[in-house]
């Protein structure tokens, strides 16, 4: 006995890519590590802390969605390790179902304009209004929703706030709706397709950005030297780069106690991630002019 089309049919299984983009600092990888529910795109009160695409995997019984986190979006291409990143940017919106547009609650500049004329016509996208927790003056939020609604057709309009998970199981719905049917693109069980060193360097990264000064994470980088499997144990080497000598006394710290604090901090987190022991050295090296040297921003791990 066969089912007419229609009738009592259960409803396809859909998957497919989804791009999540927006200005610096407006919440993109909170949103991605709300999402899959553990920490895979590293977060700071910084902006730009973001620099290369990571990946988020979230299976659902009727849907598999494949987030692609993306660095904040930069109107001035300042250095090649910037414009590095808005290539990855603008390479995230292409090939994939769907887009995530992520504004400020409120908050429109021409930063937002500059992420806007990114988006293929083609392509749907689901404009998410974020931070809508720190709106003070509800009512003002129906007239941005409807000055918003304008700049294009967007497939949805949700508002969300990342921070807190409000409204975002609504988003993911929207963008479901988008994908086409299609069986799970990876096991039910994988939440990311980065390495563990890829997510090792992130981390650590993050702790630059959250221990240190202003400016200085913006001059750090960091390279995973070694990583092997040593029964449970994962023993991990790490150099941290800056760009001139100065910064790498700040790095290091007053007897060492700042490299200290920024180890421990990012270990506890990679022990926390990969459900295991870590053992993690780090060192810092001078490396000048890193940011401006494409080579040595590839060997790096940034590019396309």
């Amino acid at each position: 006995m066969s089912l007419q089309p229609g009738h009592n049919a259960e409803p396809a299984h859909r998957a497919g890519y989804v791009a999540i983009v927006g200005k610096p600092n407006v919440g993109k990888s909170t949103l991605l590590n709300r999402i899959v529910g553990c920490k895979l795109s590293i977060t700071s009160r910084k902006p730009q802390t973001t620099r290369q695409r990571v990946t988020g995997i979230i299976t659902r019984p009727d849907a598999q969605i494949v987030l692609v986190d993306t660095p904040g979006y930069q109107a001035e291409h300042r250095s090649a390790l910037n414009r590095m990143m808005n290539r990855s940017v603008t390479a995230s919106v292409q090939g994939v179902d769907a887009i995530v547009w992520m504004v400020e609650a409120l908050k429109l500049d021409e930063r937002d304009d500059a992420v806007g004329k990114l988006l293929p016509r083609q392509i749907p996208v689901v404009l998410a209004i974020n931070k809508t927790d720190r709106t003070r003056d509800r009512k003002l939020l129906l007239p941005f929703i409807e000055r918003l609604s304008k700049l294009r057709g967007f497939a949805a309009i949700v508002p969300v706030s990342a921070a807190r998970g409000t409204q975002v199981g609504e988003l993911l719905d929207a963008l479901v709706a988008l994908l086409p049917p299609g069986p799970r693109l990876y096991d039910a069980d994988e939440m990311t397709t980065e390495s563990e060193r890829f997510l090792a360097a992130e981390l650590l990264r993050e702790k630059l950005f959250r221990l240190l000064g202003d400016e200085l994470p913006y001059a750090a980088g960091v390279e995973i030297g070694e990583f092997k499997l040593d029964g449970g144990m994962r023993r991990i080497h790490a150099v941290i780069t800056v760009e001139r000598d100065a910064q790498k006394a700040i790095v290091i710290g007053k007897r060492g106690e700042k490299l200290k604090a920024v180890a421990t901090l990012a270990r506890r987190d990679m022990e926390q991630l990969f459900g295991g022991k870590v053992f993690l050295e780090v060192w810092v090296k001078v490396r000048r002019g890193w940011t401006e040297n494409e080579a040595a921003l590839r060997r790096m791990g940034y590019g396309d």
